[in-house]
């Protein structure tokens, strides 16, 4: 039986044009930061949507892109990390040059250690993406060299990301909001694209 949420609501964020839009501008991004075939990596299950959308958009500019999924998580079912990275099988990448997909950066624990296994591996090179960025979260020192969104501190759902494997489904990414938080009525803003 599925435990009940807490009490919440959900408001919209990023519509689903914004983040088409931009997911067409990493495209080009990439596109013009890398030459040849790209193993695209991705990070099971919250990049599947991100991913999905962007090697579209790749294939769409003449990009060779196999594709590999990894499972990694530190959420489980709850709304914060738990700061430990468990980690699924690892494709083969010796030689590759590899684009390592995941939906939001927040702490930097998930895409360091998974970046780190894949260098581990002999990948020829890896370059990294997010979907969305949590700066004001990270403990791990860490960057992504393609950030579709920078976003404040905020519990999203929607296009992938989801809240105890719910809420994958939704093609546009949305804040919930707790009444207990001390910011819940704080406005956010979606970013500028």
């Amino acid at each position: 039986m599925t435990e009940p949420f807490p009490p919440h609501r959900i408001e919209p964020f990023l519509d689903e044009a914004a983040i088409l839009k931009r997911v067409d501008e990493l495209a080009d991004e990439i596109v013009d930061a890398v030459d040849g075939e790209l193993h695209v990596v991705a990070l099971l299950a919250g990049a599947i949507m991100f991913t999905a959308d962007l090697v579209r958009a790749l294939s769409r500019r003449g990009m060779n892109v196999r594709m590999s999924f990894i499972r990694a998580s530190s959420y489980g079912a709850g709304t914060q990390s738990s700061g430990q990275v468990g980690l699924g099988p690892l494709p083969r990448l010796v030689g590759d040059d590899v684009l390592l997909v995941d939906d939001i950066l927040d702490t930097g624990r998930t895409l360091g250690r998974v970046g780190a296994a894949i260098e581990s591996l002999g990948a020829k090179s890896v370059r990294t993406v997010v979907l969305l960025d949590k700066p004001s979260r990270r403990v791990v020192k860490l960057g992504a060299d393609h950030v579709g969104f920078s976003i404040p501190d905020a519990f999203v759902i929607g296009y992938g990301l989801d809240w105890a494997g719910r809420f994958r489904n939704l093609r546009d990414v949305r804040i919930v909001r707790f009444p207990d938080a001390a910011d819940s009525d704080a406005a956010i803003e979606a970013p500028e694209i």
